[in-house]
């Protein structure tokens, strides 16, 4: 999984040719691996301001307004791709145009097991 970070700050920083050539490089990335048949599913989330949090405590369900933590950079969606190795995986990560002015983690999805911890 390709987990895309931002943030406000650096995305504003962006001129509207910059934003608009992250969205031509990002479509072109996509369309290259549904070719390849790499291409599992992705998403782009929710301004954090919109989320919800939710922790249990002494069996009470207690919830919260907002990300739980002030941060600069939040994740702002996220791609699965079904590679050969980790390499490619890195690859494709250094290609999502975020990772140039944010962040992109690459983070295995485990089995139901979990036994590849």
């Amino acid at each position: 999984m390709m987990l895309i970070y931002s943030s406000p700050a650096t995305w504003d920083a962006l001129s509207q040719s910059e934003r608009d050539q992250m969205e031509v490089d990002h479509s072109e990335l996509y369309r290259e691996l549904v070719r390849s048949g790499e291409w599992v599913g992705g998403n782009i989330l929710a301004d954090p301001s919109r989320s919800i949090g939710v922790r249990v405590r002494g069996g009470t369900a207690v919830t919260t307004d907002g990300p739980y933590a002030e941060v600069k950079e939040h994740l702002a969606g996220y791609d699965v791709v079904d590679c050969e190795s980790l390499e490619r995986a890195l690859e494709i990560a250094a290609r999502i145009p975020d990772a140039a002015v944010c962040g992109v983690e690459v983070r295995p999805i485990m089995d139901v097991g979990g036994l590849e911890m």
